[in-house]
């Protein structure tokens, strides 16, 4: 799953009464035609003092295209922002209201389907040609169920948790860049070196939030298990504390522990990583493709990215890690469905979804008549075209699957276990109990 932090808290109210203040679920703020739409930072981009930045914005750009299209119609989008936690909260305070948003733009999976009481089946908005012609729809399923409700429209292709390399620092060490490692243990052996022969730090890890270890573990357990490794244990057919987690959280914990990243990996906030990456804190930077702009701009071509490796052993070692990331849902209480379908449809047309590729540059189109050609960074050429060689498939990671409960929990044991103050026994057992409570709970 993807970028954890979307930029500075723009909406946090204090009171249920000031979520109102501008929310179109109730229908008295909004007028008639007024759509209200809560996205947290996935599809917007706004300016220093939380006005839409125009230029760069794709959902503000599509709300005026909207608008331009249909006479009468005002779209106002609402950046919810903050970590998910902060804003998955808000926006349960005002549904239990029924005061919340007409659409809300959020993670898919799991941060989709843990909210499935307030979200509206879109069967009767999403047609036949669009179920066909864009991928993704199986993950926004109640209880991923292939004929379970459907909670979330997907859209974009997704993002693939990924490894960035500093090539200056790992040729000072002696390294190809070019050769990137084939296992997880070539990699920290790679490091080890950085660490023995420079100055430098072997890893760049900004584990506060504890979102480093969610791509982690994501990938390690996928390489294990396969694919479907967290779909089936939201089934209840692998346990969630299968000896796979165990040995992905002690693996972790041995990089916490090891001596090869930045020192205060656990005090840095995940909104600061690329800035330190780019400053020279390591030679490997793990995080996902939402960062290649980043990286293009501060290193060019000269940059490689390849994805998490797998334990050595792994039975499946050509494993990508990531998937399908937005979901946009309407919810049960909007008085306004029908134009909130409309607008879902409008944004699955093909030239808008391209719109999107073009502007952001950090995931392909799930369309299948998306414009290949639009694909401009050579990062994310890369990546797809290494996405071809991952011949096991990619994992739907651990925490775009579970309740919402039980992924907020996880990324704090994440950070915990990074630092040793929670074993990875204690961090699988806490995972384990979470969900069942939660899976008992629906």
């Amino acid at each position: 799953m993807t970028k954890r932090t979307i930029g500075s808290l723009l909406l946090i109210t204090s009171t249920l009464v000031a979520i109102g203040a501008c929310s179109g679920g109730g229908g008295e703020e909004a007028g008639e035609n007024e759509l209200v739409i809560w996205d947290t930072g996935l599809l917007g981009r706004t300016n220093d003092d939380g006005s839409a930045d125009m230029d760069n914005s794709f959902i503000d750009q599509m709300a005026a295209a909207f608008e331009e299209a249909n006479e009468g119609v005002s779209v106002t989008v609402v950046q919810q922002g903050g970590d998910i936690s902060a804003n998955s909260a808000q926006f349960q305070a005002a549904s239990i209201a029924g005061d919340g948003p007409d659409i809300r733009i959020q993670y898919a999976g799991g941060p989709t389907t843990s909210f499935g009481e307030f979200f509206t089946d879109l069967s009767p908005y999403v047609t036949d040609e669009m179920l066909e012609s864009m991928a993704g729809f199986n993950v926004n399923r109640e209880g991923f169920e292939p004929e379970g409700r459907l909670l979330g429209m997907p859209y974009g292709a997704g993002n693939l948790f990924t490894v960035f390399t500093n090539n200056e620092i790992l040729r000072e060490a002696g390294l190809d860049p070019q050769d990137h490692p084939e296992t997880w243990e070539d990699m920290v052996d790679n490091a080890q070196t950085v660490v023995d022969t420079t100055d430098h730090n072997g890893f760049w890890v900004a584990n506060l939030e504890g979102y480093p270890g969610a791509w982690i573990i994501s990938a390690l357990v996928g390489g294990e298990l396969g694919e479907d490794a967290f779909t089936q244990m939201y089934s209840g057919a692998i346990p969630v504390d299968d000896p796979a987690m165990l040995q992905a959280y002690t693996t972790f914990a041995e990089l916490g522990q090891g001596g090869l990243a930045n020192p205060d990996a656990g005090q840095v906030a995940n909104g600061d990583s690329s800035a330190g990456f780019i400053g020279g804190g390591g030679a490997y930077y793990i995080v996902g493709s939402w960062e290649n702009n980043a990286m293009v701009e501060a290193f060019g071509d000269d940059i490689e990215t390849f994805f998490i490796p797998m334990l050595d052993g792994s039975p499946y070692p050509a494993m990508g890690a990531g998937g399908p990331e937005i979901a946009l849902s309407i919810t049960e209480y909007s008085e306004k469905q029908d134009l909130a379908g409309e607008f879902l449809q409008f944004l699955a047309e093909p030239a808008n979804q391209d719109t999107f590729v073009e502007l952001y540059q950090t995931q392909a189109s799930n369309h299948v008549d998306g414009d290949a050609s639009l694909i401009q960074n050579p990062l994310l050429q890369q990546q797809f075209a290494q996405l071809s060689e991952s011949t096991d498939g990619v994992v739907f990671a651990f925490d775009s699957v579970m309740p919402q409960a039980t992924i907020d929990l996880f990324y704090r044991v994440n950070a915990g276990v990074y630092l040793g103050s929670i074993t990875p026994e204690d961090a699988v057992a806490q995972l384990a109990a979470s969900y069942e409570q939660e899976i008992a709970a629906q």
